[in-house]
């Protein structure tokens, strides 16, 4: 594709520099994935250097420490301990009593389980005393995968930690040797709250993320590659076992599944479309509707401004699990637009807006602009209120009409402040869950993808059917999670695509 220079650029016609734009965003697209692809690389690439040049620390220091050094390779600690550091030495011992104490009792049985996830289901057993036979539970799958990953992410920390007590011992043998004096443990309790605060701070937080958001994705990772489902919870039914890629076999498959019906890769492209789409209309109407109205409420010569972003406001406020049953119901076959339509002589029969698929999906986008307005007005007022009064004084002495305005001044600034915005509304969308479930529940049910998990309609987002595939009689977790897994994949190369060549990123001192 030809470059052409910001001159060259000026010089075209509209179409043709809406034509060159368009362009060069899909040719950025491979190169991006391309720079996306080099990262990915360069980040493993780095962490192998790096997990090597500590391995080779690790011998250095054994080999050039003293005993003390030596010592706290087997006991954590005591290289402290001994050179007066005792609070920071009885930590080290602590966490290594623990971990040792963990791993014989509990650690190191949940990790010999791990690679069969069970292997004696729910029997039978005669009770001598009632006269009856009772389920005698034995192994239990859920709980195995669960504290198995949890001793995996242990066994990670206490690496961590034994590294940090043998460069502890590196640091002290070096502060030692320059005729420095160490710290005591009320140097480190006061360093806590005051040099050292930001990781006094951070260290809840971050164990809460790594308990409560890293721990439940690896744990819905591993149950995509298993089959837990209604039939397999791992306990009081039959156990579930590791199956490898065969639920990716059964998602990716291209073959039709019973009766003529779809088959699941077609089921989840056909949904994957419908959410992409979904997610472009619902984002861009909104943006620029709600722009529309941020713009019409903050011109001059509107009255009651307060009045109506408080109408609007008020939108906000009310629960969508009670507006959108409410409007869902308005437009059912019986409900009260229908009614009304045919009451004025406007309609003879009822319109199907939830019975057709095309009338479905336009109506959940119309009604979602309602919804979002008054989220983007609010956001957008705020941003009109900074741009700067005197470009469009120089504009207007410059004989630009108010479209020109808004194209050369108020959209490029728009666009550019909130374009990370923009990128996190989109991918909020295509998980947007509220909506469509309370509006249409998915339907009206697409007959072809009756072979597939769950009961697939029309307007089912990705994230609505992952909801149904998990509930009912079957409860496909494993389905569930590989959908999950795909809907990540999905979502993660748009959205680093997109951040790359965001004007707002590119360009970040263009509106400084």
């Amino acid at each position: 594709m030809k470059q052409y220079s910001g001159l060259e650029i000026l010089r075209l016609s509209k179409w043709q520099r809406f034509l060159y734009k368009l362009a060069s965003f899909f040719v950025a697209i491979p190169h991006a994935i391309v720079r996306l692809l080099a990262g990915i690389w360069g980040a493993v690439k780095g962490a192998v250097q790096k997990i090597g040049s500590e391995l080779k620390d690790i011998v250095a220091t054994f080999a050039k420490g003293d005993w003390k050094t030596k010592t706290s390779y087997l006991i954590m600690g005591f290289g402290n301990i001994a050179r007066g550091q005792v609070l920071r030495g009885l930590l080290f011992l602590l966490f290594e009593a623990v971990f040792i104490f963990y791993m014989v009792t509990t650690g190191s049985y949940w990790l010999s389980m791990l690679g069969t996830l069970g292997t004696t289901g729910p029997t039978q057993a005669y009770d001598p005393i009632f006269d009856m036979y009772t389920v005698q539970y034995n192994d239990n799958s859920f709980k195995i995968l669960l504290y198995g990953v949890l001793t995996i992410f242990f066994i990670i920390a206490f690496i961590y930690t034994w590294r940090v007590n043998v460069k502890q011992n590196q640091i002290a043998e070096k502060i030692l040797a320059s005729g420095k004096k160490l710290k005591s443990g009320k140097d480190d309790l006061r360093s806590l709250v005051d040099d050292q605060f930001h990781k006094t701070l951070l260290a809840l937080p971050l164990t809460g993320i790594l308990i409560f958001t890293v721990m439940p994705i690896v744990f819905m990772v591993l149950v995509a590659f298993t089959n837990y489902d209604g039939a397999h919870n791992g306990f009081s039914n039959n156990l579930f076992t590791w199956v490898g890629l065969q639920n990716f076999n059964t998602m990716l498959s291209w073959s039709a599944g019973t009766s003529g019906t779809q088959s699941y890769s077609a089921t989840f492209g056909e949904i994957l479309t419908w959410t992409l789409i979904w997610a472009f209309f619902a984002t861009f109407t909104n943006y620029f509707l709600g722009m529309f109205v941020a713009m019409m409420i903050n011109k001059k010569g509107i009255h009651l401004k307060k009045m109506w972003r408080t109408i609007l406001v008020l939108t906000i406020a009310i629960p969508q699990f009670i507006s959108l049953l409410y409007v869902s119901k308005m437009f059912a076959q019986n409900g009260l637009i229908n009614l009304m339509l045919m009451d004025l002589g406007i309609i003879k029969k009822a319109l199907p807006f939830w019975d057709d698929p095309i009338w479905a999906r336009v109506t959940v986008i119309l009604i979602n602009v309602w919804i979002g307005i008054p989220h983007l007005m609010l956001i957008v007022t705020g941003i009109l209120m900074n741009i700067p009064a005197d470009l469009y004084e120089s504009a207007r002495i410059d004989g630009a009409n108010a479209w020109q305005q808004y194209k050369k001044i108020t959209l490029p600034y728009m666009l550019f402040v909130t374009g990370p915005f923009l990128l996190t509304s989109f991918t909020g969308n295509m998980n947007n869950f509220n909506v469509i479930y309370l509006l249409t529940g998915g339907g009206p049910t697409n007959a072809a993808a009756s072979g597939a998990a769950g009961s697939v309609g029309h307007t089912d987002l990705l994230i609505t059917w992952l909801f149904k595939i998990t509930t009912g009689a079957e409860s496909q977790y494993y389905l569930a999670s590989v959908v999950g897994i795909l809907v990540f994949i999905v979502v993660a190369v748009i959205s680093l695509v997109v951040y790359s060549v965001l004007p707002s990123i590119k360009n970040e001192e263009d509106f400084q």
